[in-house]
């Protein structure tokens, strides 16, 4: 006698053979679970690769739409704020005179008034395309406004370290291209007592948890500061430079 053989036709159905007698065997579910499951993981992994690719080249757009709002609250405060009076500008390398004195002055007296979160002042970078209202704080929301001084820093003005950071893929990411900077570059910030040039010095990768970096070297120097490298944070990419120019407003 011969053994009953079993077929499965390519729906997936199982059918019984034996003799001339053929009959339908219905197949259980497993089978299509499984490949439901393969199809929803592939759909995932796809749109999230789209979607890696859109922040790579075009940044975060829905966390961007929320900076571009807080920058547009951030400038009707800075034109409410009252501007500093202070005298006729002094060449900047001299960092002596009464002009620089008074610029020193007035940032200090600015940084002991500003609240964690409030803008500071306009920072342009043309190289990079960036200009954009910094904030007052490196916690997670200002930096949601926008680029911002640590607090155990400087204002600019005060011949100390200023040190910004700034996001890099979210949040409009005003450092996503800060690897592009190059010595000579130049970096404006202009406060409400003055406008500050910084000319670019060169660029350092630091580790994460290195904090030797936030210490004041006894003269006025600028450090940027963003994520390295982009996605990840086990890194710092830095970018220092020096005052070139000082021009009070008056």
């Amino acid at each position: 006698m011969d053994t009953p053989t079993v077929d499965i036709d390519r729906r997936g159905r199982a059918w019984s053979s034996a003799g001339d007698d053929v009959a339908e065997v219905e197949p259980r579910g497993g089978g299509r679970t499984v490949r439901a499951a393969a199809n929803v993981a592939l759909a995932t992994g796809l749109l999230a690769l789209l979607w890696a690719l859109i922040v790579w080249q075009w940044n975060d757009p829905i966390s961007s739409l929320y900076t571009r709002w807080e920058q547009h609250k951030l400038a009707q405060l800075l034109e409410r704020q009252q501007p500093f009076t202070v005298s006729a500008a002094a060449p900047a390398a001299a960092h002596t005179g009464p002009d620089l004195a008074e610029i020193a002055r007035a940032a200090a007296a600015f940084r002991r008034r500003a609240h964690q979160g409030d803008p500071i002042g306009w920072i342009s970078i043309p190289r990079i395309g960036l200009h954009v209202i910094g904030v007052n704080g490196t916690d997670s929301e200002s930096l949601r406004k926008g680029p911002g001084r640590y607090l155990g820093s400087f204002m600019p003005g005060e011949g100390r370290l200023v040190y910004i950071a700034g996001h890099r893929t979210t949040y409009l990411a005003p450092f996503a291209r800060i690897d592009e900077l190059g010595s000579g570059d130049r970096v404006t910030i202009t406060p409400p007592y003055a406008m500050f040039v910084y000319s670019v010095a060169g660029p350092r990768v630091v580790a994460a948890n290195d904090l030797s970096v936030l210490a004041s070297g006894g003269g006025e120097e600028l450090v940027l500061q963003a994520c390295h490298p982009r996605f990840f944070a086990t890194h710092r990419y830095l970018v220092f430079a020096t005052l070139v120019a000082v021009d009070p407003r008056r």
